[in-house]
């Protein structure tokens, strides 16, 4: 129990290295601490949905128009495409690890298993920002498109009543966005099934919706708004070069790292794991079903929408209700704009479902409180965690604006994918992903390993004597492989980026690239040379390494286009769940206190001189 084991001596307690990467099998099983099981409910059709509802909202009605203005003009349909690029191969991984790891709590669940704990806390620690935030944005997206549909009334009248004068804070407190969180939390708080029929019907209107301004915007398409001269830019506008791409390929790159928001949320799907009737089998076929769908989505509604209208004159909060005033159809507006409503509904509840999901397997493990494992006995929903996350999200709705919760969103999600995708890495060339408590034996003195001769190194690096299934040395070379990847790629988008934002060019940072991009290639090699497991999955990513190696590579490239403040408030909320992990989680790891009975069974099973040799080298 944690109370003995904080006064054991520290000869008796893991080591550092042993805590931070003791990890889950990948078989499913795991020590439970919950006062129930979730309930299995939900099929392809509702996991897809879901991960079209949480996903298709603002990005559609909201962001595509905004980054039209402000970011890439129509390449906007470039930037869509690019995160869509990007979310796909994350989107591969986690569909291998959701048919590896059914459980509930998403990437968390996933890097416990594949890394470690220490990463799996920091990685449930990230989603829970990004899920917080993700609420908060989709309801203050809803509140501001409904604020726009009446000409923002309730903005002009909220800022005399009740100003909020501070920089880093909206400019007045949002009491719809508010209620609006609260209203659903007790509806996701009621239960899955209900909520989830409710999301289906939700989901069916969006994607009419989405069809209806497809379809309508084809009678009014000008294939000069993909093309205006600068010189017919009226002045005082910000409308870049003219063009296709008036603000250059840096804007493509900005405005994707924007619309990457817009795929957030198909992960929810992988958060499902316990209340899927068939995980193993349709949350993977979810994934890769709604991903499509999105994509396809954006797509047609940012060619559409540019199409339509100059991108320079396009209204950020609310772009089709403006444009279709515009070109004369105040009937359509008001159909889309419904319809836009009942969307960011669906994305609302998508994005809420996950969130007490984390909390509860995360409480589960014994990383934070166990209230949060509390299932409510009638509902079969985590209800404690429903309603607090929905309080605290519904607070960061009502006091920050739309652009700073989005800024705060991305880098937690891409972070994620990024350990998602390392997971499929590390686990693809390990026979076993078990890790067993191993105590010393009596005659481990270690030794100094021979000098090997450079060919020698070289046949092991690119595994010329054709191994053809994983082993120890096989393991470690792929894992220190995978580990030099992800340092080396870091420094090479870090140099592609500050060779994309200097004013000059700049020979330095173009050599670099070049040649980090050439020993990313050369790691790559070496690891498709590497023997895999041969361990029968549902589903598997396609062409490893290459896909989770590019996927790595388009994350931390998306991750190093975000500013500095960004940077420095992931750091603040990074530091707060570290204080947690350090004064709470370590004493109370269910995974840390199974390993800890197993250690000490094992030593009083041995001799007594063999205890004291552990005990001398621990």
């Amino acid at each position: 129990m944690p109370a003995n084991y904080g006064s054991c001596t520290i000869s008796e307690k893991e080591s550092l290295v042993q805590v931070i990467s003791r990890r889950k099998s990948d078989d499913g099983d795991q020590l439970m601490t919950g006062n129930d099981k979730l309930a299995r409910v939900l099929n392809l059709m509702d996991l897809t949905a879901l991960g079209v509802g949480s996903t298709l909202g603002v990005g559609v009605y909201v962001l595509a128009g905004a980054v039209a203005k402000l970011d890439a003009g129509p390449a906007v349909v470039l930037s869509f495409i690019m995160a869509a690029v990007a979310s796909a191969f994350a989107g591969l991984c986690y569909a291998e690890f959701a048919a590896r790891v059914p459980k509930a709590g998403s990437a968390y669940v996933y890097s416990y298993v594949g890394v470690g704990e220490f990463v799996a806390f920091v990685i449930g620690w990230n989603l829970i920002l990004e899920y917080i935030i993700g609420t908060a944005s989709v309801a203050k997206g809803l509140s501001n498109y409904v604020d726009a549909l009446i000409g923002y009334q309730m903005k002009n009248a909220m800022i005399n009543l009740f100003p909020i004068n501070i920089s880093f804070m909206a400019p007045y407190p949002d009491f719809l966005a508010f209620s609006i969180v609260l209203l659903l939390s007790i509806l996701l708080a009621w239960g899955v099934r209900e909520s989830t029929i409710i999301n289906n019907i939700f989901t069916v209107v969006n994607l009419l919706t989405v069809g209806t301004v497809v379809v309508t915007g084809l009678f009014k398409i000008n294939v000069y708004n993909w093309n205006i001269p600068k010189q017919n830019i009226p002045k005082g506008v910000k409308g870049g070069e003219g063009g296709f791409m008036p603000f250059g390929w840096a804007g493509v790159t900005a405005g994707a790292a924007k619309c990457f928001y817009g795929f957030i949320g198909f992960d929810t799907v992988a958060t499902t794991g316990e209340e899927a009737k068939k995980p193993k089998r349709d949350i993977p076929l979810a994934i890769v079903l709604s991903l499509s769908i999105i994509t396809l989505a954006y797509c047609c509604v940012s060619t559409v929408l540019t199409l339509m209208w100059p991108y320079y004159d396009q209204d950020p909060d609310a772009p089709f209700p403006y444009v279709y005033d515009h070109v004369g159809w105040p009937t359509v507006k008001w159909i889309v704009s419904i319809g836009a409503i009942f969307a960011l509904c669906t994305s609302l509840i998508g994005t809420m479902f996950p969130l007490p999901r984390i909390l509860y397997a995360m409480s589960c493990d014994g990383l934070l409180f166990n209230m949060f494992s509390d299932i409510h006995p009638k509902s079969q929903t985590p209800l404690l965690a429903t309603i607090l996350s929905g309080i605290l999200a519904g607070i960061m709705a009502a006091v920050f604006n739309l652009e700073q919760l989005i800024d705060m969103m991305s880098i937690g999600t891409l972070l994620a994918y990024t350990i998602v995708c390392i997971c499929v890495l590390i686990l693809r060339y390990k026979e076993s992903t078990s890790v067993d408590f191993v105590i010393p034996a009596e005659n481990d003195k270690g030794s100094d390993r021979p000098v090997v001769s450079v060919v020698k190194v070289l046949v092991k690096f690119f595994n010329f004597s054709n191994t053809k299934y994983p082993n120890e040395e096989t393991e470690y070379i792929s894992t220190a492989n995978t580990l030099c990847y992800i340092a080396v790629s870091t420094l090479f988008c870090f140099s592609v980026v500050q060779q994309e934002e200097s004013k000059h060019s700049n020979n330095l940072f173009r050599y670099t690239s070049m040649f980090l991009g050439g020993w990313l290639l050369l790691i790559m090699l070496s690891l498709s040379r590497q023997p895999q497991s041969k361990k029968e999955l549902s589903f598997k990513v396609p062409l490893v390494p290459l896909i989770p190696c590019v996927s790595i590579v388009l994350n931390v490239y998306l991750m190093m286009k975000l500013d500095v403040q960004t940077w420095v408030r992931f750091g603040i909320w990074l530091f707060l769940g570290l204080v947690i992990y350090v004064f709470y989680s370590l004493d109370h790891s269910v995974e840390g206190l199974k390993q800890r009975r197993e250690f000490n069974n094992k030593k009083a099973a041995r001799p007594a001189d063999s205890r004291i040799v552990i005990t001398e080298k621990m």
